[in-house]
């Protein structure tokens, strides 16, 4: 009997975008990367598109792409971010499946996700219907093909869920061996086992009937094989995860086995370092020495078709031992970082959703219905809009959905209705229940998104929602108790968040005080028009004013707004906004304002202002994360500048005083040692800024370094350095014989090794490859 392998991967990150930007806005806890998908994309998803195989002498031998070897989805919301901000590694993805679909006899290797990750179990019907709507043609879009599979998030499953799914078209799923409740033979009379015990035999498809009368494939996943990869060492050598495997075949089982696990995909090298490279070289082993067929569960399924029928247990997932209850329920699953926590609030929470989504069903039946043909059909095909906003394809979804030709502010007002709808699918992400408190970042999210759908009932219909959803909050308390309740949580994390086009527009004011922009500019997900503007600067003051009209590239909304915004020196800066309707009175208040800047009176300047705007002022709090921080640096660049200098003058000043110190054994003064530090690293990160160091001045750091003992910031320094190879050897692609400078990057290479780095080589060992393919091809 053949013998088979399937792994299968789950790649997913909880949706960290600022909704009203559409964008990962900076998170510091991801440093030295933006963000947390960059810093998991670096560590894992990158990596497995071009992971490497050592020989014994430990040198690269060959390098994979593991995705065309195992099975996987990964989350549509995730692709999407990944198509926009590393459309190499999205593309080496997508070219995977290509690749096994030649391996394995026409069967792509990628398989579909509900959308959003929502726990469909606990979703009414037309929701699960829209989300493995949008996860179909999510998936048919970016690989060009129907999917045969689709994951459950959290493997969560009832019989309506696996309806939803066959009724779709979808041909199997993939579930945790607890969640079986019986099976036997498909053969008449053949008796039912029990298998509610986890005991069920994984290594075969099986059969699952439904009500309906349709049928779904199901593959239970090896648990003891996938808690050991997840969680316990198998990872540390592809030796060491090829026995585990292969210990999964059984040779008194008389019917052809295909070992399957499955795993969080973060697992190959985020969670477990290297990962990747275990990974590839399991498959390689298994595949070089024939101990297995490696396949995937279509092809596996085309081959083998299942002998036995399945019951499942309803609502169980495979990350709660209670069934669905983390998502609902103060069920005692949680990361287990917090001891003695509750997660009561996650009931109230789950109500407050639930009261939520009902208000906007009705709202939308209500208002959608004036200028749809089928408002439930329009919001399944709505995922075409979500994917490609071109004005274009909003036009030509507009012709297949309308009831009656619409003009611009009933557009408007559906793409508001559309994006409520999304909106409140979105806060049902599994990842607001899942973790311990209710004022964690992942719930924070979800909240967010409830917020955003409130903002467009009130935009559309006048009516607020917000008060009672958020009263209902008051019953999810927190443990915390700086954080009180998720009503609390709600006033402190989420409303301040909201953004309208106002504020968009205070953004680009105070922006365009730093920055020239060009006529029509593009803030996020939002377009800037310029109608008017002037910069003026006297002394220490600078003048931006003028007019512009921000437009929603996702709503279409606009609106035209005239503005001032006043610097008066290091973050002292206040934006003016208001939308002055009489072009006159901002033609006066514009004359009225230049003339006190050019007469230097500040105080003319502010009561001006003041008359003319009113209180609709704002200050730098109000510019966007990054553009914040980026901002913030070039107020503050010539402060440092002198800090810096007063360091080297300490550092320079005492280096006869720490040799003198140091020989009799006495500890060096706190300041010294700290402007060592600082000018050491400061000064050691500036020098690769340069694609070829000044060697000598390099050496000489390095020996200072060691000579004083002092602490490198190891982390920023790999990543820094780490950068600077990659772009030295893409560099030496154009000239891979110029011996000269590949010595000059070797010795610096060799004078950085004492400082024992961990240096990110991904990126650079690709960039070598060339370089080394190329000077081979001189050489020839």
């Amino acid at each position: 009997m053949d013998r088979y392998i399937c792994i299968h991967g789950h790649f997913y990150q909880p949706p960290r975008e600022n909704l009203w930007l559409e964008a990962i806005e900076l998170q510091d806890s991801a440093y030295p990367y933006h963000d947390w998908n960059e810093r998991i994309t670096v560590e894992c998803y990158a990596p497995n598109t071009a992971a490497r195989i050592l020989d014994e002498q430990g040198n690269i031998k060959d390098i994979v792409n593991n995705y065309s070897k195992m099975s996987f989805n990964i989350g549509p919301t995730l692709l999407s971010w990944m198509e926009k901000n590393w459309q190499s590694i999205y593309q080496s993805i997508i070219e995977a499946d290509t690749v096994s679909r030649e391996r394995f006899s026409g069967h792509g290797s990628a398989i579909a996700q509900v959308y959003n990750h929502m726990i469909m179990p606990l979703a009414n019907r037309r929701d699960r219907y829209t989300q493995v709507i949008w996860g179909i043609k999510d998936f048919q879009e970016r690989f060009k093909r129907f999917p045969e599979g689709m994951w459950l998030p959290e493997a969560a499953v009832d019989i309506e869920t696996l309806e939803v799914l066959a009724e779709c078209g979808i041909t199997f799923t993939i579930l945790a061996p607890r969640q079986a409740q019986r099976m036997r033979k498909i053969v008449k009379g053949a008796k039912w086992h029990d298998m509610s015990k986890g005991n069920i035999d994984p290594s075969q498809a099986y059969l699952m009937r439904l009500p309906s009368k349709r049928s779904i494939a199901i593959f239970f996943y090896d648990g003891p094989i996938s808690q050991d990869l997840a969680y316990g060492t198998v990872l540390n050598s592809g030796e060491t995860f090829t026995r585990r495997l292969m210990s999964g075949f059984d040779d008194k089982r008389t019917h052809h086995q295909i070992v399957n696990i499955a795993t969080d995909g973060e697992t190959y090298g985020h969670h477990k370092h290297h990962g990747d490279m275990a990974l590839a070289y399991c498959l390689h082993h298994i595949e070089s020495n024939s101990l297995a067929h490696i396949t995937n569960y279509g092809e596996y399924l085309e081959k083998h078709p299942p002998t036995h029928l399945v019951e499942i247990i309803e609502n169980t997932s495979w990350s709660c031992v209670h069934g669905i209850e983390r998502w609902r329920s103060n069920c005692g699953c949680n990361s287990g970082m917090h001891p003695g926590w509750h997660q009561a609030w996650r009931t109230p929470l789950r109500q407050a959703m639930d009261w939520l989504r009902d208000r906007l069903i009705l709202i939308y039946e209500q208002e959608a219905g004036t200028y749809l043909s089928d408002i439930w059909k329009a919001r399944n095909n709505y995922i075409s809009v979500i994917n490609n906003r071109s004005h274009e394809y909003v036009e030509k979804f507009f012709e297949e959905h309308q009831a009656r030709t619409l003009v611009k502010d009933e557009k408007i007002k559906v793409l508001k209705l559309l994006e409520m709808q999304r909106n409140a699918m979105l806060m049902y992400t599994s990842c607001g229940w899942f973790f311990d408190d209710i004022s964690g970042i992942e719930t924070t999210q979800v909240l967010q998104y409830a917020t955003q759908a409130m903002q467009f009932v009130e935009e559309l219909t006048g009516a607020s929602l917000e008060s009672e959803y958020v009263a209902m909050l008051k019953n999810a308390k927190s443990n915390v108790q700086e954080f009180m309740d998720g009503a609390a949580i709600y006033e402190r994390s989420v409303r301040p968040e909201k953004i309208d086009l106002t504020l968009v527009g205070v953004h680009y004011a105070i922006s365009s005080l730093f920055e020239d922009y060009p006529e029509q500019s593009r803030i996020f997900c939002y377009t800037a028009h310029i109608h008017s503007f002037e910069k003026e600067e006297v002394g220490d003051m600078k003048l931006a004013s003028g007019k512009t009209q921000i437009v929603s590239d996702i709503t279409w909304d606009e609106k035209t707004l005239s503005f001032a915004v006043l610097h008066r020196g290091g973050q002292n800066i206040k934006a003016y906004i208001r939308d002055f309707k009489d072009e006159k009175a901002f033609a006066t208040m514009h004359s009225e304002i230049v003339s006190a800047l050019r007469n230097s009176d500040a105080d003319e300047m502010m009561k001006l202002m003041n008359r003319h705007f009113g209180n609709n002022t704002y200050s730098l709090e109000r510019l966007f994360k990054d553009k914040r921080r980026e901002i913030f640096k070039k107020i503050l660049g010539s402060t440092l500048d002198e800090l810096e200098t007063s360091f080297c003058q300490i550092y320079e000043k005492n280096s006869q005083v720490m040799d003198s110190l140091k020989k009799l054994g006495i500890p060096m003064p706190k300041a010294i040692s700290v402007a060592a530090e600082y000018v050491l690293n400061a000064e050691l990160n500036k020098i690769f800024n340069d694609t070829y160091p000044n060697i000598e001045r390099l050496e000489y750091l390095v020996k200072e370094i060691k000579k004083w003992s002092v602490p490198v910031d190891k982390e920023t320094m790999g990543f820094r350095i780490g950068s600077w190879l990659t772009s030295v050897l893409e560099d030496l692609q154009h000239s891979p014989d110029d011996t000269h400078r590949l010595e000059k990057f070797v010795r610096a290479v060799s004078i950085i090794e004492p400082l024992s780095l961990t240096i990110p080589l991904w990126n650079a060992q690709n960039a070598y490859l060339l370089v080394e393919k190329k000077a081979y091809s001189v050489m020839k």
